[in-house]
């Protein structure tokens, strides 16, 4: 073999150990950072010894609201202090209908104080995932996104339009561990018709609202905002926004939905961005 094939493939393998090494270095370096957010996510969530599901009050909530949490719950049961879920799905890149990459996802939630953190990893092209971080914690939203865990695609953190969508998000997902719900958990409830009722969740300075709409058989199916905040040409605009649940199942004792999607609701067409399904859920309970 000629001296110079040599060098040149001797210079790709460097390369190619070189980028490896980066990538498991990056890898490495936001995982931890993950780690790190979590444990402060989960450090302060409530263990109220003496918190159990009350049925008690519930004839001061909206009719469908208390349909519900009686559906989906059990009297006596603690609340739920904190939850992991993992989550596989499609994640949708831009406006065309081919857009939808596949991610896998893991999430943490804590109730008191309420915030959670998603990490998912989106494959976009065969052996290029971008890692993204969509976390509320502490009172602030934040996105992170990198191609690889090297490159920065999104770093935005403690605006107030973001800590705005953020909360919403929360909101919206609290589906998930049904006890964030309840009356005294924060959730204030105001009733619209025997279909619908507005939820508004208040956290230090940030205050958010949902329209939860309700099935004839009592489970929630979705939600809507007429203004959510959205990243356009790196500023924020107010959308409508909504989500749907389904195939409701139970899990330690709680009937929650096993599958979603996420859209905006564009002048000119819905435009679906997520779409999730439950792997598993690993629910920590205040004793």
């Amino acid at each position: 073999m000629a001296l110079w094939m040599k060098c040149a493939l001797s210079g790709i393998g460097l390369v190619v150990v070189g980028t490896g090494l980066a990538i498991w270095v990056g890898s490495n370096r936001w995982n931890d950072d993950t780690a790190a957010l979590v444990r402060k996510l989960v450090r302060g969530a409530s263990q109220n010894e003496a918190a159990k599901i009350s049925f008690e009050n519930f004839d001061q909530l909206p009719v469908p609201v208390a349909r519900y949490l009686r559906l989906v719950l059990k009297e006596g049961r603690p609340l739920v202090r904190s939850a992991r879920i993992e989550w596989d799905g499609e994640f949708r890149v831009g406006d065309a209908e081919d857009g939808w990459s596949a991610y896998a996802a893991k999430q943490y939630f804590s109730s008191r104080p309420v915030g959670f953190v998603w990490d998912a990893s989106i494959r976009m092209a065969p052996l290029i995932d971008v890692r993204v971080r969509d976390a509320y914690v502490d009172g602030r939203g934040m996105m992170r996104g990198k191609i690889l865990s090297l490159v920065p695609v999104v770093d935005e953190s403690g605006k107030a339009e973001l800590n705005e969508a953020a909360l919403q998000r929360y909101l919206a997902e609290a589906v998930w561990f049904p006890t964030a719900l309840l009356p005294g958990q924060g959730v204030q409830w105001s009733a619209i018709d025997d279909r619908r009722a507005l939820a508004t969740l208040t956290d230090g300075n940030t205050t958010v609202s949902l329209e939860f709409r309700f099935s004839e058989t009592g489970e929630i199916e979705g939600v809507y905002s007429p203004g959510r905040y959205r990243e356009v040409n790196g500023a924020y605009e107010l959308t409508p926004w909504a989500g749907r649940y389904r195939d409701y199942g139970e899990r330690n004792g709680m009937r929650v939905p096993l599958s979603g999607e996420v859209e905006w609701r564009l002048p000119g067409g819905n435009l679906p961005y997520w779409r999730g399904r439950v792997v598993g859920i690993d629910y920590q309970f205040t004793r």
